[in-house]
């Protein structure tokens, strides 16, 4: 990573600080009017402004103590969608009322029988003079019992193949025949929804882009919600995160068992990770790369990584788990109990994965299979695969390398032999184990850990 942030008396963050000492306490539509909300969009919504222009804002309205409106599907998804391919009517009807958060937005894609194979989705759109008629059904809507506007994709051709003839629409929620029916979780709230489209009739100029070519805009869509979802805190960008864990910790005094203080070093490793592959994604844009792996990478990572703050956190707080007024180690409650539901994991989410993506390893180690590595890198990541292979069985509880769901690997190197067949990732033997996700060695606790937990007593 190469990044160096501008001085003090750099000529952009001066600016900022002089808007924000005439806004001290800035409404929404004030913020992105000012292009502050999304300043990497064009004007007039945003600033045309590069990555070190955004961290600079970042940094300033931080410093203020100034919160963006908060309307993530609409700001972090359907928006860029809307400036990538909307009508200049479409733009100018929508993007300031989504930036202020004004108008809440929902995204309409999933359904019942579509949802990783999302383009064998069976709501259709059917053109009648100046509308469409919409019928069918979506699921796993966040936020939809709230939202005054969806995208929604459905079919408008079915005699071609399954990733054509899909087409992008606007469909504001309260039209005649949307009903939202929400999907009530054991953590009494409501996240998601069903959503129900009953000769719905949108106007013509609802559709975004061109007819059937819909499923090019929801590509785009889904690119900026990898991005939107791999930040923030443990509860999908939510709550409390780690070094809050470990702050709670210290405060009461630490912790004295040794295995739960493996397990708050482990979270302490994983935030880092997770800290380093958001930085080295900032630095590659700063350096005018293309994005690669990492924001998709970070997503997977922070979901179980979240998983295992609310395991730790749910077996320090003991009995006190069970109730809504306590956290962990009897701390304030905040939204730990919430938290321990919505990760949806016992206490031993702490430890590590049995087998998590195959592709992510290759990607932050630099293994031979990534392309753009230079010879005495991948030297050195064959001599640290080597390295693993020799320490192996790695730390997973179940004996399976991370990134390798063929627990033959692990089943032979520790018989001292060389696996016989492929695993799963393509190779005779697993990719280099993740040594920074373990708790465990060859049976055994690692004591080789930061102290990252405070005292012991």
């Amino acid at each position: 990573m190469d990044m160096e942030m501008p001085s003090q008396d750099d000529p952009r963050r001066v600016a900022v600080r002089s808007w924000l000492a005439e806004h001290p306490t800035p409404t929404g539509r004030e913020l992105a009017e000012a292009g502050y909300v999304a300043p990497h969009w064009p004007r007039p919504w945003g600033l045309d402004a590069d990555p070190i222009h955004q961290l600079i804002i970042d940094e300033e309205l931080r410093r203020a103590k100034v919160r963006r409106p908060d309307n993530q599907i609409g700001i972090g998804w359907a928006g860029p969608t809307l400036v990538h391919a909307g009508t200049q009517e479409q733009k100018d009807r929508y993007l300031f009322p989504l930036l202020a958060a004004e108008e809440i937005w929902c995204q309409l894609f999933s359904e019942p029988d579509a949802g990783s194979d999302l383009a064998s989705l069976g709501t259709r759109a059917v053109r009648d003079g100046d509308e469409w008629i919409v019928n069918g059904s979506k699921i796993w809507n966040s936020g939809a019992q709230e939202s005054q506007f969806g995208i929604l994709i459905a079919r408008t051709d079915p005699d071609v193949a399954k990733h054509q003839g899909i087409s992008y629409f606007i469909c504001p929620m309260d039209t005649p025949g949307v009903e939202v029916r929400p999907v009530r979780e054991m953590t009494g709230v409501a996240i998601f929804n069903e959503v129900f489209f009953t000769d719905v009739r949108l106007p013509a100029d609802a559709l975004v882009g061109e007819v059937n070519r819909g499923w090019g805009l929801a590509k785009v869509t889904l690119g900026n919600e990898r991005v939107s979802l791999s930040g923030g805190g443990a509860l999908w960008g939510m709550g409390p995160d780690a070094k809050d864990l470990l702050a709670l910790v210290r405060e009461r005094g630490g912790c004295a068992d040794p295995t739960m203080r493996q397990e708050l070093a482990a979270l302490y490793i994983e935030s880092e990770i997770l800290r380093l592959i958001r930085l080295r994604t900032v630095s590659a844009a700063i350096a005018g790369a293309q994005p690669g792996p990492e924001a998709s990478i970070r997503k997977l990572l922070a979901d179980e990584h979240g998983q295992r703050i609310m395991g730790a956190a749910k077996a320090l707080a003991g009995t006190g788990g069970m109730l809504t007024d306590a956290g962990p180690l009897g701390g304030p409650a905040d939204m730990w109990h919430f938290g321990y539901l919505f990760a949806g994991r016992s206490p031993s989410a702490a430890a590590p994965p049995r087998c998590s993506a195959t592709s992510w390893l290759s990607a932050y180690s630099g293994s031979p299979t990534t392309p753009t590595r230079s010879k005495a890198v991948r030297g050195a990541s064959r001599a640290a695969q080597a390295r693993a292979r020799r320490r192996a069985p790695c730390g997973s509880s179940s004996r399976v390398a991370p990134g390798c769901s063929a627990a033959s690997c692990c089943a032979a190197l520790r018989r001292g032999r060389r696996p016989k067949r492929p695993c799963s990732t393509g190779r005779s033997r697993p990719p280099m184990c993740a040594p920074t996700w373990s708790t465990w060695r060859n049976g055994r606790p690692s004591s080789r850990w930061p102290s990252a937990v405070g005292p012991t007593s």
